[in-house]
This record gives C-alpha cells, sequence and structure tokens, in this order.
C-alpha cells in the first residue's frame, strides 16, 4: 500500500465565498470524516495534493494528514471523493476519511487489462474492457493500487470474471459473476442502399436525352392541355359588351318577325 504525507490546515470560515477565494490562492476546500461521526473543515494545497494523485497510485493511497491549528495533530485518510469543475476540470472540493489501522475498510480498485488478446491478434476479433473497478474489503495497509489481468490467452469467444481473480489480502466483494473482460467477433458492417442523387441548386447537371418516342408523348400533352384549355373558355365565356343576356338584335322590333330573305330567281 502507498503512502503519503500532506501538510494542511484548519478552515475557520465555510462558505462558496470563502471557497472561491482559497481557490484563487491555490488552496481546495476539503472536509475530514472522522470514525466517531466528527467533521473537520481542512484548507489543502493543490499543488502538493495533485502530485499525490499523479505519482502513480491514483486515489488509494494511504495519507497522513498533518493538521496545523496552533498545535500539529495527524491523521491517517483515505481520500473518500474528489469533485471536479464540470467545465475546467481542476479539483474544487477534497472528502476523506480517517480510519484505523487494524480496520477493516471497502474501497473500490481499478481494473487494468495487460497484454495483446490471441482472438485480436490472430482472429480479427475485438477486446471489451467491462468492468474497470472492483470492491474490495482489506485492511488499510494491505489495499491494491491496482488489480492486473493478462488478456494474452483469451481468443473470440472467451472472457475473464471476477470470480478468475485471486487476491491474498483482500476479500473481493464484486458479483463473482461479472465480466471483466472478453473478445467477440469482429462487426460486419451493413451495405446501406444508395439513394437517387439529387441535384444541387446551381450544380450542373446532364441534359436530358429526348427520344423520338418521348417528343410524341410530350407533343400530345400538349394538345391535349390546350383541348381542355378551350372548353374552360368557351364554357366560362360571357356575352358580349352592351348586349344584354337574350337582348333582340339592333334594327329589329321587340316581338317582330324576322326579316324573310330574298332568293334571286335563276333566269
Amino acid at each position: 500500500m502507498a503512502e503519503a504525507s500532506l501538510e494542511v490546515k484548519l478552515r475557520e470560515k465555510t462558505g462558496k465565498e470563502v471557497a472561491k477565494k482559497l481557490r484563487k490562492e491555490g488552496l481546495i476546500p476539503g472536509v475530514v470524516y472522522g470514525a466517531e461521526g466528527k467533521t473537520l473543515s481542512i484548507q489543502v494545497p493543490e499543488k502538493n495534493f495533485t502530485q499525490i494523485l499523479h505519482s502513480g497510485f491514483g486515489e488509494n493511497v494511504l495519507i497522513t494528514l498533518n493538521i496545523a491549528n496552533g498545535k500539529t495533530q495527524s491523521k491517517k485518510v483515505l481520500i473518500k471523493e474528489i469533485q471536479h469543475d464540470p467545465v475546467r476540470g481542476n479539483i474544487v472540493h477534497i472528502d476523506f476519511h480517517h480510519i484505523q489501522l487494524t480496520k477493516k475498510v471497502t474501497v473500490k480498485v481499478p481494473v487494468h487489462l495487460t497484454g495483446l488478446a490471441d482472438g485480436v491478434k490472430n482472429q480479427g476479433g475485438i477486446l471489451q474492457h467491462i468492468l474497470r473497478e472492483i470492491e474490495v474489503e482489506c485492511l488499510p495497509t494491505d489495499i491494491p493500487a491496482k488489480v492486473e489481468i493478462d488478456v494474452t490467452p483469451l481468443r473470440i469467444g472467451d472472457s475473464i470474471h471476477v470470480r478468475d481473480i485471486k487476491l491474498e489480502k483482500a476479500t473481493i466483494l464484486s458479483d463473482p459473476e461479472g465480466t471483466l473482460a472478453s473478445v467477440v467477433p469482429p462487426t460486419k458492417e451493413e451495405e446501406v442502399p444508395v439513394a437517387a442523387a439529387v441535384p444541387v441548386e446551381g450544380e450542373i447537371t446532364e441534359p436530358e436525352v429526348i427520344t423520338e418516342k418521348k417528343a410524341e408523348e410530350r407533343a400530345a400533352e400538349r394538345e391535349k392541355a390546350a383541348a381542355e384549355e378551350g372548353k374552360e373558355e368557351k364554357k366560362g365565356a360571357a356575352p358580349a359588351k352592351g348586349e344584354a343576356k337574350g337582348a333582340t338584335p339592333k334594327g329589329e322590333a321587340k316581338g317582330a318577325p324576322p326579316k324573310a330573305e330574298k332568293k334571286e330567281e335563276k333566269k
């Protein structure tokens, strides 16, 4: 189990405005939760804390907090939770858990895969990393930094489960049937039918070739359209200007018989 020490100070004031001011000064607000339910508000140097996180042991590191408040008191703690800014990603708050070295704790340990699976190398399969951490119970000094699994023997269809892991000083609490990694066959890409191309505005397209048959069809369509148009005009024609509907022709008395036509006799 990796160990580190960290110099911190007690926080006398709390609140959002105080926390913002601390962050501007390179300090992270934090809380230490005690085994008896007591809590301590502290401020942590951001630079020193990030160095511990990047030491290769991650969050599963046993830290000795040296808390300055007139006189220094030391506490053994584990990192309980780290809160990050959702936009910038920087650390905005830390929760520590005060522990006793003689009492077992429950922690989550990351799972790392090593090697190149045979099913990937020789069969073209795909390695899937499913469970990325497992939960274990052990003494604080026996917490593993990580669990390494060699996937080299895996062929297509093979899997490694939680039950396949053996730890000497820790009890695994995760579901034994949980899958940690497996090799699956390569996925087949389905051919998607290509849709007919739609001409884009301003795009130059090939001219349409008009055959003799097509020309005759278009001529027949134009004649039909013209005939239909003529019928509509004739049907809706209005009487001539100045003539009322059913009026008697000019020069003829109303009700007078029509003039007889003179027929020339053949001589």
